[in-house]
């Protein structure tokens, strides 16, 4: 089966890989990447129709696009982990790189990267999985109904190991018809292998980014857990016992349960979309490269040390800093950060901590424009910071702030500012781009109390 396939569109990684190698060949990414750009403008119509649809209505839309990625339970058998691998090296331009990451999808990190001109080679990938019939508030259900499929896709796939997340909450429309296979390398490819040797710069590093965030799972098999929950608003306790945020939410969307019960977790394991699976640092090591490894505990955690980063590399060439570009999950533009000069800013989301990590970041600096990207998932989902949350903090910036192509109406439905954003950040007034960095300039500002290289 075709990579391009198999893998989610819609998925973090996917998202950060196009982003990333788009940047690296000199262009940007409209449509996340997903789209030719001469479709943006009838992509953007199309969304916008779907904004203004009945809730409702939008919801099912919304799930139907992601439905029709799924891939068929029978055709997972005809995945294979180094076709994936191969699928990813493709992406980038063929030429020497003085550094290579590999391992946690990270927004800032894909930031790092860009400043660096160096490619990441993702650990983790979305393989989205067609099912119907179970009720996405049984999880006990869906651990059941994902046991032959994962046993199919793991018997081809030695290398990999399978998380099966199920999240509810953040992903109620998407998971209405499918589930969510994501998969780790733990073994290093042989595409990545060849990629790193006929690529990595003869003075050049290999760098891990290994996200130490992890979650209670359920064992099913030798490689295979079940995930129930992710990192975003709700919290674990509220995912395994509820409680009032979690009553209201399920009778805000109708359902029957008042709580979710589901299977008892025996061990915790890196965290399915953002941890880093340690198994793989056995092959880096053997690869013969000089190797560093970046850690950090939560995948925020990296965000302030890479704009600290860039605020002093644009200063060492004498370029302004008042400008700061805030994305969130998968929209973002490392192209246009750099041709507008801004100072990048990732959150993993828009609920939870997210907004409070942002706020700190405003506390210990001051902006004189703040524009925002701000990813619109579809769910009213607990934990979800208000839109009047996220103006009032792009609100802070001394000029202006701006939530760039965003329906403060629509949020978080506001399907079409996926696609608008990007159009309204390339209307910013560009800059100069300084020198590429070096990784030694890297190496000596990114430093801090969470981030260890």
């Amino acid at each position: 089966m075709r990579a391009d396939r198999a893998v989610a569109s819609f998925d973090s990684a996917t998202g950060m890989l196009r982003a990333l190698s788009s940047c690296l060949a000199g262009r940007d990414a409209p449509a996340l990447g997903a789209a030719p750009r001469a479709a943006v403008p009838v992509l953007s119509a199309l969304l916008g129709g779907v904004n203004r649809l009945p809730a409702p209505l939008a919801d099912r839309v919304y799930a139907a696009s992601g439905v029709g990625e799924a891939v068929p339970p029978d055709r997972l058998a005809d995945i294979d982990a180094d076709d994936l691998a191969e699928w990813i090296v493709e992406h980038y331009p063929r030429r020497r790189y003085p550094v290579v990451f590999v391992g946690s999808s990270n927004g800032a990190l894909i930031h790092l990267a860009a400043a660096l001109d160096a490619p990441w080679l993702p650990q983790t990938l979305l393989i989205p999985v067609r099912r119907s019939g179970v009720d996405r508030d049984d999880p006990a259900s869906e651990l059941e109904a994902g046991r032959a499929p994962g046993r199919e896709l793991l018997r081809t796939n030695p290398e990999l190991v399978l998380h099966h997340m199920h999240d509810p909450n953040q992903d109620r429309l998407m998971i209405a018809g499918m589930s969510y296979f994501r998969v780790k390398w733990r073994r290093l490819p042989m595409a990545y292998r060849r990629f790193i040797r006929e690529h990595l710069a003869p003075d050049g590093v290999v760098v891990t980014a290994e996200c130490g965030l992890d979650w209670p799972v359920t064992r099913v098999d030798d490689r295979h857990v079940f995930q129930f929950g992710a990192l975003g608003g709700a919290d674990e306790q509220e995912y395994f016992t509820g409680g009032p945020r979690v009553r209201e939410f399920l009778r805000r969307y109708g359902s029957e349960h008042g709580c979710w019960n589901p299977p008892r977790p025996d061990e915790r394991r890196p965290e399915a979309e953002w941890g880093f699976e340690p198994q793989l640092l056995d092959d880096l090591d053997a690869l013969g490269f000089p190797l560093r490894r970046l850690q950090f505990s939560h995948p925020e955690d990296l965000s302030p040390a890479v704009a600290g980063l860039h605020r002093s590399w644009y200063a060492a060439h004498e370029l302004p800093t008042d400008r700061l570009l805030v994305e969130t999950f998968l929209l973002l533009e490392p192209h246009w950060a750099l041709r507008t000069g801004s100072v990048p800013f990732w959150l993993t989301f828009n609920a939870g901590r997210s907004p409070e990590t942002l706020r700190e970041h405003l506390d210990a600096v001051g902006y004189e424009e703040i524009r925002m990207l701000l990813f619109s998932h579809g769910t009213e989902s607990i934990g979800l910071a208000p839109i009047e949350t996220w103006q009032h903090l792009v609100g802070r910036a001394r000029r202006s702030g701006t939530l760039l192509g965003a329906d403060p109406k629509a949020y978080p439905r506001d399907f079409a500012g996926l696609v608008r954003a990007h159009r309204e950040l390339t209307r910013v007034p560009t800059r100069s781009a300084p020198p590429t960095m070096s990784f030694r300039e890297a190496e000596s500002v990114l430093r801090g109390p969470n981030v260890r290289l």
